[in-house]
């Protein structure tokens, strides 16, 4: 059974102090504004309006908190990058995001969302920057896989793995299109995995 079926909407938080207190552990999904990170999230979850999908960048402006069991949460953070964002609104993300991502303990892993046809930009590189040093589980994952051909997805991911094993080896990465759910399973092995082998969620 799917980690994401049962999700609901728990709450939603604009500030480090308002984030919720539990006694479980959390999944965070991050990634530029119209990646396709809200759409990530709704396939997953087989739920088309879970997360808001919007055609206007930069319109998740708050973190929003789902939950997928009792002692398990996924954690939807601002979409970042959308230049017509008030610099006010903007310098606020990238602290909550950096500062949130830095300092959770109970974080488990973090998914990032690209573009197959727009991967590692500067502020893709530095959200792996802010995540890796807490040595926690990454997992990036291409979407909209379906805008090109296999052959040229298939490229994609080889110089993103490439990069990966150069720089950050231990980050993992896949193809994903939620037109055409894509890599489906393999995201939900791969986040399952993040699961079963946290302690603190062993019975």
């Amino acid at each position: 059974m799917s980690l994401f079926n049962e999700a609901s909407f728990y709450i939603s938080v604009n500030r480090l102090k308002d984030l919720p207190m539990h006694n479980g552990a959390e999944i965070a999904f991050a990634g530029r504004s119209n990646a396709g990170k809200s759409s990530v999230i709704n396939t997953l979850t087989r739920h088309n309006k879970l997360a808001f999908v919007s055609k206007t960048p930069g319109r998740t402006q708050h973190i929003n908190f789902f939950q997928l069991r009792s002692d398990l949460f996924l954690v939807d953070l601002p979409g970042y990058g959308y230049a017509k964002v008030p610099a006010e609104i903007r310098n606020h993300w990238k602290s909550l995001l950096s500062e949130y991502l830095q300092t959770r303990e109970i974080l488990l892993g973090l998914v990032l969302i690209m573009d197959v046809r727009h991967p590692l930009k500067d502020l893709d590189l530095q959200m792996l920057n802010w995540f890796s040093i807490t040595r926690k589980s990454i997992h990036i994952m291409l979407t909209k896989a379906d805008k090109l051909s296999r052959h040229q997805a298939n490229s994609t991911l080889n110089e993103v793995k490439d990069f990966l094993a150069l720089h950050y080896p231990t980050v993992s990465v896949q193809l994903f299109s939620s037109t055409k759910a894509v890599g489906l399973e393999e995201a939900n092995r791969i986040i399952k995995g993040w699961v079963d082998n946290d302690t603190a969620l062993l019975d």
